[in-house]
């Protein structure tokens, strides 16, 4: 296991899915970790389990400014950190003739604005404690190109084109900057889709090389491994954690897929 004891992450998106994941992970390395989400009863559920001495603080990153106000709240009560996953994301799955301005903005505000402004917010606590570890997740939806997906890949093709600038601006400082682009992971809206839409978690896991779904804890493990000194000499990449969808198995779009988009 690898040792992350005395190091305080920030996990944006906290309450469920990857986020839950990676905030146990952190914390069973070892870290201090600092919850944040919208929904507090959920934050405080994975809260409980935690033993490092967790800290709650409830976030809605679609608002203007929210980035820079958590990133206060965050150094109000921690004083610095050393990781920042951002994580905290909504997806968009829209033809784009369809798509309203609306929706564009607010997916590009939590998926993108609220991540780099969080960022620039904590960067500089990391720079004064000598160094530190930003990690984002992206999908891969930002190298795919799926169907449908145009808002949300955009956003995440943002994210691993920010991830790089970033790491070119803060490596000096010995800032890394990583992402991750999880593929199909079996979250709590996909579980529901498998009642909704006959087929589709089969005709989807068929396009993965290693034939199944992917869990919070698939991903969590690359999360801890970017936080901690395993990854030192690794900054500005985007590492896809898929099980071979994307770049070994074929792109097709599933057929059932098209019964989601209304």
């Amino acid at each position: 296991m690898l040792n992350l004891s005395g190091k305080v992450a920030v996990v944006t998106g906290a309450s469920r899915g990857i986020g839950e994941a990676s905030a146990r992970a952190l914390d069973g390395c070892g870290a201090q970790v600092v919850l944040s989400g919208r929904t507090v009863s959920d934050l405080e559920r994975v809260a409980a389990d935690l033993t490092n001495t967790p800290l709650v603080i409830p976030c809605d990153l679609s608002e203007s400014g929210a980035g820079t106000h958590l990133a206060g709240s965050v150094l109000d009560q921690v004083g610095g950190i050393d990781v920042l996953v951002n994580n905290a994301g909504i997806p968009m799955r829209r033809l784009p003739e369809k798509l309203t301005e609306e929706e564009i903005d607010l997916v590009f505000a939590v998926n993108v604005r609220s991540l780099l402004t969080l960022s620039i917010g904590l960067a500089p606590s990391m720079k004064e404690r000598g160094g530190g570890s930003i990690i984002n997740v992206s999908s891969v939806a930002g190298v795919r190109g799926p169907g449908a997906r145009v808002a949300y890949a955009g956003t995440k093709g943002a994210v691993d084109a920010m991830t790089r600038a970033l790491a070119s601006d803060w490596g000096p400082d010995g800032v890394r900057v990583n992402s991750i682009a999880p593929g199909l992971i079996a979250t709590a809206i996909w579980e529901e889709s498998r009642n909704t839409v006959p087929g589709l978690i089969e005709d989807m896991e068929g396009q993965i090389a290693l034939k199944r779904w992917g869990y919070g804890d698939d991903i969590a493990d690359v999360v801890v491994f970017f936080a901690s000194d395993a990854s030192r000499y690794v900054t500005g990449e985007t590492l896809v954690v898929d099980g071979g969808l994307a770049r070994v198995t074929a792109s097709a779009q599933p057929q059932v897929l098209p019964e989601l988009l209304e």
